[in-house]
């Protein structure tokens, strides 16, 4: 079995799938990539299911070497990425030789990264998931030395790019009422919609923490007797100072915060890969707007098929080839310097 060797690695580098659902009712999150899209993004580059396990990078990547030929694929936040010294183009597939080493720095914009190799990682399954679930305790992150085992892999080439949107620089993100939106008056959730936030440094994968120029949120219904029950990923809570916090996968299964509502899970992606400083803002849906969306932008890698792209165009496919200035900067042989050429 072929397998991925790591040479160094950041802090934040785990191995990734779509997590473990079902087992709230035990107190386990579901956990799994930070950004789901990435994780069919890579799938649709590879051709395979995106049941396949990833490398998540948070914000920095590592040092990788190839134990026989691989095809990866390069996911996520773009970070610099060199192969044996020669950079590698983000959102793409490339070819990683025995032998080969695969450099991954810092985050250019987002925050989390994703190293898909053909046929994914087959680290042993744990509760029905390879996502390692550090807050749980399950599995360990990634470091120097560790050998990562490779799946088998089907039909599949390097040389493919695929065309995303931007996900990595903020935005408005859509927020669906929850349990408990109506503790809130309609002024404060109107002022929470016109508020412009600011990702603060302190998030994980846990959640991330808002802040904004205004006053506190507050709710103003029973603020102070509202019972523990289950949250999920993408609830907004409001801590006891007034500050929203997102949750992300890893987050816990039982909270007491107010919640003002529920990023919607399509736009979830944009918070998890909003990096400190990144600027967000929150759009009140209905759940049938919610989910129109989420049909019209389709799920899974399906929804990329049509994105992808050779990084090389075959001049065969090109249909208007002949408009293209194929050949610049020719000039007469009289026109050097008034000589005649000769």
């Amino acid at each position: 079995m072929s397998a991925l060797l790591v040479l160094a690695a950041g802090p934040g580098v785990t191995v990734q799938d779509r997590g473990r659902p079902g087992w709230l009712a035990q107190g386990l999150s579901r956990g799994g990539a930070a950004d789901v899209l990435a994780l069919a993004e890579g799938a649709a580059l590879l051709g395979q299911t995106e049941d396949c396990a990833a490398v998540e990078m948070a914000m920095s990547g590592g040092t990788f070497e190839a134990e026989g030929d691989l095809i990866i694929a390069l996911t996520g936040a773009s970070m610099a990425a060199t192969l044996d010294g020669v950079p590698l183009a983000w959102n793409a597939t490339h070819r990683l030789g025995q032998g080969q080493r695969l450099v991954i720095g810092g985050a250019k914009a987002g925050v989390y990264g994703y190293l898909h190799v053909a046929g994914g990682i087959a680290t042993a399954p744990v509760m029905g998931s390879r996502s390692a679930h550090l807050t749980a305790g399950l599995g360990a992150a990634v470091g120097s030395g560790d050998r990562l085992p490779v799946g088998e892999a089907g039909p599949t080439r390097p040389g493919l790019g695929i065309a995303v949107a931007d996900r990595f620089s903020g935005g408005t993100v859509g927020v669906v009422p929850s349990a408990q939106t109506g503790l809130f008056s309609a002024a404060e959730r109107d002022r929470f919609a016109a508020a412009t936030f600011t990702r603060d440094a302190r998030g994980n994968r846990q959640g991330v923490r808002l802040v904004h120029d205004g006053a506190p949120f507050a709710a103003t219904e029973g603020q102070l007797s509202i019972v523990s029950e289950i949250i999920v990923p993408g609830d907004i809570q409001m801590t006891g100072d007034g500050t929203p916090y997102v949750l992300l996968p890893e987050c816990q299964t039982m909270g007491g915060y107010p919640r003002i509502g529920t990023v919607v899970p399509q736009d979830l992606p944009v918070v998890a890969q909003a990096a400190p400083g990144t600027r967000l803002r929150f759009r009140f849906v209905t759940r049938e707007e919610a989910l129109a969306d989420l049909h019209r932008q389709g799920r899974g890698a399906a929804r990329f098929g049509g994105a992808i792209r050779p990084l090389l165009r075959d001049p065969g496919d090109i249909a208007d080839l002949l408009a293209y200035q194929l050949i610049g900067g020719v000039t007469a042989g009289a026109d050097l310097d008034g000589e005649d050429g000769a």
